[in-house]
């Protein structure tokens, strides 16, 4: 071979090797390729319908989170690359998650806030093997008979919240030998939470006199509104999920009604949109803005800024949690899915901007922490109007263990 021939053969040795290499990079296999490959995030959460407003702060507070890992350098090099969409119902919310994994190859799912939904992405992320931090859904369901390997649960359950508005109603003995009138969207949290609220009633002295089932999309709520007059209850528990509740105490106050109302689901964003007047009661809420811990001041500093308002409990929940999937990845230099799931089931620690810190329980994944009750100041205390809610003390107490209000392990149908 003269040397003309050889310069050729060479050239096209170096040209097939650059081929492959560019080949295996658009398939994501050298190494290096994978090394500075961003980490993509599925987040799925209502941002229309009867939630959406909910959603909307969700989004916010994962967006922040986001922005604010990328800014520090990422994770072990990387950065977080989040694709954000409406969840819209449980139908699209599945094939969305089922999209996520295949077409734009996410690692984890993360959000939601409807429990239906959330059951759906679960059983997605379960055939797919992938990761779904389950953030803002509270059905018991979801942790109980519907539990997976790959599911892991951020808000408080329906049964932490009944227990923790229901210990503030024993002691204003609102339940001991009342008759209590139910309202109860008709979806599956609302379903749990009927079902929760009816134990704690019966096995503290109460009797629910009635339970009307609430379409999801209704907004006129005269018909229940006058069969509660008439049967004259000793109290209205709501068992309502996202802008139900914040239509329902309009009209309540509309109307005139005085029986004392309660409820087991009020999100902060839904009490501020029911405005100073209309809304009474006990309720329980994850976290609020008023939470005088150094982190969470520092959160609503900074959220405040950026997005020109206060933030709720969804924006909340989904930054923490963006948060613990990073220090999961940093501490286990890793994002397989196999080592995040080991590390979340050891019952590791998290900083969570409350007074005590949160981990998930290893049989089912639910993350213990903090709650807290709510009413409304008297008349002529708010500054501003968002400032009428009146906090109460966290539950259970600093002296008393993370799991009291929780479903235990006996009583749970979860089997991994």
């Amino acid at each position: 071979m003269d040397q003309t021939q050889d310069k050729g053969t060479q050239r096209r040795t170096l040209l097939k090797a650059g081929a492959l290499v560019a080949g295996g990079s658009a398939l994501g296999l050298p190494a290096l390729a994978q090394g500075i490959e961003p980490i993509r995030i599925g987040h799925l959460t209502p941002l229309t319908g009867f939630l959406g407003a909910l959603g909307d702060y969700a989004t916010q507070g994962i967006k922040m989170a986001v922005e604010e890992v990328n800014a520090a350098g990422g994770v072990n090099g990387r950065k977080i690359d989040l694709i954000s969409e409406d969840s819209v119902n449980p139908q699209t919310a599945s094939s969305k998650a089922q999209r996520m994994i295949e077409r734009d190859k996410v690692l984890v799912l993360m959000g939601e806030i409807n429990s239906a939904s959330a059951l759906t992405i679960s059983q997605v992320a379960a055939r797919n093997k992938t990761l779904f931090m389950s953030i803002g859904a509270r059905s018991d369901a979801l942790r109980g008979k519907d539990c997976n390997r790959y599911t892991f649960h951020v808000d408080i359950p329906v049964t932490v919240m009944v227990n923790a508005a229901g210990e503030a109603l024993l002691r204003e003995g609102l339940v001991k030998g009342k008759k209590i009138y139910a309202l109860t969207s008709d979806y599956l949290f609302g379903h749990d939470l009927s079902r929760a609220a009816k134990r704690f009633f019966t096995a503290n002295g109460g009797t629910v006199i009635g339970d009307e089932l609430v379409p999801t999309d209704l907004t006129d709520f005269s018909p229940q509104l006058i069969k509660i007059r008439q049967a004259r209850p000793d109290l209205i528990a709501t068992n309502l999920g996202g802008n139900q509740v914040t239509n329902f105490v309009k009209q309540y106050a509309e109307f005139g009604l005085q029986f004392p109302v309660a409820g087991f689901n009020l999100n902060t964003a839904d009490a501020w949109a029911a405005g100073e007047g209309n809304l009474g009661g006990i309720w329980p809420t994850v976290w609020h803005h008023e939470l005088k811990t150094p982190g969470s001041q520092a959160f609503v500093e900074r959220f405040t800024k950026k997005y020109n308002r206060i933030p709720e409990n969804h924006a909340w929940i989904e930054y923490v949690s963006l948060m613990m999937l990073v220090q999961a990845m940093k501490e286990t230099k890793s994002t397989d899915t196999d080592k995040l799931i080991a590390y979340f089931e050891s019952e590791a620690q998290f900083d969570i901007l409350k007074a005590r810190k949160a981990y998930f329980r290893s049989w089912d994944h639910q993350l213990m922490q903090e709650a807290y009750p709510f009413t409304v100041k008297p008349k002529g205390q708010s500054k501003h109007k968002q400032d009428f809610l009146q906090f109460g003390e966290a539950v259970p107490a600093a002296n008393e263990p993370l799991e009291k209000l929780a479903p235990p392990k006996s009583e749970s149908a979860c089997k991994m």
